[in-house]
């Protein structure tokens, strides 16, 4: 059992990585489209493929009979590994619909790119976290198999760890925009804006040698923790505003979002997954 664990840890932590971003999305988008009070259809897209991620990613984590690039026999061995490879492309098709929406909501307001666009118009990131969450359970899964691959591209801890890289990037980035909007009153908001970009420049150095480095595991495990501890602060933003939690309805709504540190974790969580691949020759 304890070597059936070991050989299916990549897998599994690439997997767990992307249910914690389905699970961020689905809070995330439950409670900024509530806000906009549902007020176009698709608005619940994202909330139902959201669930979805979370379901499917999650069953990837309680395989543990998956061994990466271990032959297979019969390919009908494995008939669960089939039905989720589409659940996870429509994943990624919500999230890349949703980007398209909130690219429209950005490029139909007064001035465009200004600063108060960026602001307050639709997030970018929450459905590039959902098409990430597709793709990383989709890698997941493919590494059960014989040949792993995702169409034309193999799969290993050097494309997984790229994936990693450009959601760690693309997740600060956002984290960056929204605290300078908040002035970045508080020095621990510098947090989201260096430790995971350092992380994503070690993993990218790795991805590239095929090579990982203690720093990387050190930097990722920090990430992985700071999701966690970002989500604590938020949590704490919301309590400061008037009424504190006795007046959740409204503070959730405009205080800090809590569910978008922890996509941090899930994105760190995918980067060990990647450099453990990496470590034992499946680049």
């Amino acid at each position: 059992m304890l070597q059936a664990d070991a050989a299916t840890a990549p897998a599994r932590l690439i997997a767990g990585g992307a249910t914690i971003l389905g699970a961020s999305v689905l809070a995330d988008s439950s409670i900024e489209h509530y806000r906009g009070s549902f007020h176009h259809p698709a608005m619940a897209v994202p909330i139902v493929a959201a669930v979805a991620a979370i379901r499917v990613n999650a069953a990837g984590v309680r395989d543990r009979s998956s061994v990466p690039n271990e032959p297979l026999r019969d390919p009908a061995q494995r008939p669960e590994l089939r039905p989720r490879t589409p659940a996870h492309a429509a994943i990624g098709a919500a999230g890349a619909a949703g980007l398209g929406f909130h690219g429209w909501d950005i490029a139909r307001r007064v001035g465009h790119l200004r600063w108060s666009t960026l602001f307050y118009a639709a997030p970018i990131g929450a459905p590039a976290a959902l098409i990430l969450s597709g793709a990383l359970g989709a890698a997941a899964d493919a590494l059960a198999t014989r040949d792993p691959r995702l169409g034309p591209l193999p799969v290993g801890g050097r494309f997984v760890g790229a994936l990693a890289v450009i959601g760690l990037v693309g997740t600060s980035a956002e984290a960056a925009l929204l605290h300078f909007r908040g002035a970045f009153h508080s020095p621990w908001m510098w947090l989201p804006v260096t430790l995971p970009p350092l992380a994503a420049l070690t993993l990218a150095r790795d991805t590239l040698s095929g090579v990982p480095k203690d720093t990387s595991w050190a930097l990722l495990g920090a990430t992985a923790l700071l999701g966690f501890v970002g989500a604590g602060f938020h949590a704490r933003g919301v309590a400061r505003n008037m009424g504190g939690w006795r007046n959740w309805r409204q503070n959730l709504l405009v205080g800090p979002p809590i569910p978008a540190p922890p996509a941090f974790t899930g994105l760190a969580l995918a980067g060990l997954g990647a450099l453990l691949l990496m470590r034992r020759g499946h680049g």
